[in-house]
């Protein structure tokens, strides 16, 4: 059944018919020449050389000047309101249905519809329409020959004018409109810009005695070729959002890949660090192997997440924690985060840092017995923070970027990288007040989380 909710264009308010008398010089032009139009002869004054087809009408148009100046002013206003739902509507239907309200308020009449060509079915299929009664939109269809009136337009691309179907012997009636005791309509064909070809047909019909004219065909034209535009740019961006999808997808399959390949390779390195005869070249080999595993930590949430720009930072942090965790039977490795999106350039770096400084602290903070390590990471106000801590011997940032090991120059190009900072706060009370132990570190990473 067609649309019967209340419509998205209210009329224009009536107003008392202006007389002809007392108005501007303009508005008097603009009215004798309304007057001259209306009473000659319907001729078609198109630039376009594919003019509508218009029969003669059945009876003189009986519109007074006031009325046919406040009507043409009313499509005016309707067209020009409907352009700019049409610039800001996404959705399709919505999109036909309000075209097809606005054409029947605009051109006065109680039927509307909206025929798009099925190339299956080489059809044209009611989707849309205003005032027909039953189901009939997806189900009523009308054929494409130059017999019918919406065929016509369809195939001719020119606009066509009816007044008088009861007794038209150039086209064929179709069951739908005489259904409805349609005695008169303007069909236009629907074209959009993306590609040229004919999509559709916008009508209007009336069972009313009366005629269209050619300014009702310009006016139901101009409306077609705006739906055309707004469907165009629905294609556009359709399509847009179709390749913006499949590159997110090609995005995920490469970080799964990467992923994969990272853990591979890792596992290689263990496999080769546990037949190495040397505990030094042993312990690089894990070494690199963890730092492998933090970056690959990382891919595993980007293909696996919905955005693949940005990880969620505890998802990201406390799985990585859990897998160095893990790997050492003497330490327990705790980690709590904000559940906030973190992007993947700062997200890689950090990971290696955090391997870096929990690695440090499995190697150094305690003795044989181990001891408990805490990571904890924030986002707030746009500043990412992250805290290592462990209640061990305690540790010495400035002697340690004075030695130059290794560890230090990578954490402290790592930091670099992602703009921020890394300072090694008070030390607190640690287990037991004894000599060398107790002091603790809170080595604490801040930097911007975008």
């Amino acid at each position: 059944m067609t649309r019967s909710r209340e419509p998205r264009f209210s009329p224009l308010p009536h107003t008392r018919p202006p007389s002809d008398t007392g108005l501007t010089p303009e508005i008097a032009e603009l009215v004798a020449e309304v007057h001259a139009d209306t009473a000659a002869e319907t001729q078609i004054q198109m630039d376009d050389p594919v003019a509508p087809k218009v029969e003669e009408a059945p009876a003189p148009e009986t519109r007074s000047t006031a009325d046919e100046l406040r009507y043409r002013l009313k499509q005016q206003s309707l067209l020009a309101r409907f352009g700019e739902v049409a610039l800001r509507e996404r959705d399709r239907q919505a999109l036909l249905d309000a075209a097809c309200e606005v054409c029947a308020d605009g051109l006065e009449t109680p039927l509307s519809k909206v025929l798009i060509h099925n190339e299956a079915r080489d059809r044209l299929v009611l989707v849309a329409g205003v005032g027909w009664s039953g189901e009939v939109e997806g189900r009523a269809s009308l054929g494409v020959e130059l017999d019918s009136p919406a065929g016509y337009a369809f195939q001719t691309g020119k606009p066509l004018i009816s007044n008088h179907l009861d007794i038209e012997d150039r086209f064929r009636t179709p069951k739908l409109l005489a259904d409805h005791g349609v005695r008169r309509a303007i069909n236009v064909l629907i074209r959009p810009e993306l590609d040229g070809e004919p999509w559709g047909v916008l009508e209007v019909d009336s069972p009313d005695e009366g005629q269209f004219d050619a300014r009702d065909a310009l006016f139901l034209d101009a409306f077609a070729a705006v739906v055309g535009a707004a469907i165009a740019r629905q294609q556009t961006e359709q399509r847009l959002l179709a390749a913006i999808e499949h590159q997110a997808l090609l995005t995920r399959e490469v970080s799964h890949r990467v992923k994969n390949s990272l853990s591979l390779v890792s596992s290689l390195l263990s496999m080769q660090a546990r037949g190495a005869a040397s505990d030094d070249v042993r312990a690089a080999l894990a070494t690199a192997g963890s730092r492998i595993q933090a970056i690959s930590q990382v891919h595993d949430q980007l293909w696996r997440g919905a955005d693949v720009q940005t990880v969620i930072l505890s998802d990201f942090l406390c799985q990585l924690c859990a897998a160095i965790d893990t790997g050492s039977d003497r330490h327990v490795i705790t980690c709590e985060a904000s559940d906030a999106p973190l992007g993947a350039d700062i997200a890689i770096p950090l990971g290696l840092i955090v391997n870096e400084l929990v690695t440090n602290a499995i190697k150094y903070a305690y003795g044989p017995d181990g001891g408990d390590i805490a990571v904890t990471g924030r986002i707030a106000d746009g500043r990412l923070t992250v805290t290592v801590a462990d209640q061990g011997k305690g540790f010495d940032l400035i002697a340690a970027r004075s030695d130059r090991s290794l560890g230090m120059r990578v954490i402290d190009s790592l930091v670099r990288q992602i703009g921020g900072t890394i300072v090694n706060q008070a030390p607190h009370a640690g287990k037991d007040a004894g000599e060398g132990e107790g002091v603790g570190a809170i080595l604490v990473v801040e930097a911007s989380a975008t």
